[in-house]
């Protein structure tokens, strides 16, 4: 995401946001993304915030756990150090279940976080993508991205959507 330009419009109401984003849907003007201080009900609903791919990264950690804690529990017991203990199997995979599931959920949780800190940038020596300092105290924030032939088209259509101010920030 180099060099691309964005009109933001800030918004001082919930409600105003909204309705903003309503009238700028139906001009036909993509929204890149909204950000506000606090979750918004029914926001999501307005703007068509499409469904999170975290869980299929949970699942696929998940897997790559189960697969590891079975995989280094065969070869412990089985393979590099067999043992015969009271005539038990030498390959009781029924033991291998609460380490497996362990594994599982460990791999899962540290996979998510690493997951969702690379996808917002909030990783070390990057810098996040911050529209507006204010998105976090007051005001609610909705930007677009523009080019040379309709940023001035983009700003009236936030401006009489209810924005309170308009401006540009290029990343």
């Amino acid at each position: 995401m180099k060099n691309k330009k964005f009109a933001i419009g800030l918004y001082d109401d919930e409600d105003v946001l909204k309705s903003g984003i309503t009238s700028i849907q139906n001009k036909g003007q993509e929204i890149f993304d909204v950000y506000t201080p606090y979750p918004v009900h029914g926001l999501e609903n307005v703007f068509f915030v499409p469904r999170s791919r975290l869980p299929i990264a949970a699942f696929c950690f998940g897997c790559l756990g189960l697969s590891l804690a079975f995989l280094m529990m065969w070869y412990m017991i089985t393979y590099d150090w067999p043992m015969d203990i009271g005539g038990k199997p030498n390959f009781p995979v029924v033991s291998f279940i609460p380490v497996c599931f362990e594994w599982t959920v460990l791999f899962a949780s540290f996979g998510m976080g690493f997951t969702f800190f690379m996808a917002n940038r909030l990783i070390p020596f990057s810098t996040p993508r911050i529209m507006d300092e204010r998105a976090t105290d007051d005001r609610f924030v909705v930007a677009i991205e523009v080019n040379e032939n309709n940023e001035s088209s983009v700003a009236d259509l936030i401006r009489q959507s209810g924005a309170v101010e308009v401006k540009y920030k290029t990343f």
